[in-house]
């Protein structure tokens, strides 16, 4: 059985996209294409044929969640039951604060693409390397901002021989994994909520979970899925 090294795996990540590169990596709601300075940023866009008015999101641990967004109390118990309590994969939107010191190294270019009406999406306990990314993007103040590595409107890719070529093409760096957890036949990726008015902005992995810890231990009623039944 291969065995992982996450800490190398992740300096390499960081390595590239501090050098002006991009990387695709495997997390456990999807295969991730990620960088971190303007011209990396502009590149993923055209790589994936991405509209500039679907932004960026960022990888991220509680620690940056508090320094970045601003939120209720009520929204933090809430993204720390899912995502620390009952270990599951979040992504939330709410607003941020432009000097929080994350950001702080970021090209206008990068924070433009990577928010949209003063929020910003960030991607809380996606699995081992995107945790360990996590906390490094912390350390060394680079956010790790992409989105799901495929061309778009084409659904989320779970191996990388699966992601699109053009995609694949724009790597600096390819970080393969193998088949991702949350794999699943809609190509959906990680749910995404509103902290504003827990609205669903998206019904992805392992939504059914989520609305359930929401409805019985916060007494909110996410609106239920299309989907027929739920993708974990």
């Amino acid at each position: 059985m291969p065995v992982l090294n996450l800490d190398d795996d992740a300096k390499n990540v960081m390595e590239t996209i501090e050098g002006g590169g991009i990387a695709v990596l495997q997390l456990d709601v999807a295969y991730l294409i990620c960088g971190n300075k303007a011209d990396a940023i502009a590149r993923i866009f055209e790589a994936k044929g991405r509209t500039f008015e679907k932004p960026n999101g960022m990888l991220a641990n509680f620690e940056i969640f508090e320094q970045l967004l601003i939120t209720s109390d009520k929204a933090k118990d809430v993204t720390r039951a899912v995502t620390q309590d009952f270990d599951l994969p979040l992504s939330v939107v709410a607003p941020f604060r432009p000097d929080a010191p994350i950001l702080a190294g970021l090209e206008p270019f990068a924070i433009e693409r990577s928010t949209k009406a003063g929020t910003q999406d960030i991607l809380l306990n996606a699995g081992p390397l995107a945790d360990k990314l996590a906390d490094m993007s912390l350390e060394r103040g680079t956010p790790v901002l992409g989105s799901s590595a495929n061309r778009s409107e084409t659904g989320s890719k779970f191996r990388a021989e699966d992601v699109d070529p053009e995609v694949r093409d724009a790597a600096d760096l390819i970080i393969d994994y193998g088949l991702c957890r949350y794999h699943n036949p809609i190509g959906t990726s990680s749910t995404i909520i509103d902290l504003a008015n827990f609205e669903v902005l998206r019904w992805g992995v392992c939504f059914d979970q989520i609305a359930d810890i929401l409805q019985r231990f916060f007494d909110i009623e996410l609106a239920p899925s299309p989907h027929q039944s739920n993708v974990a």
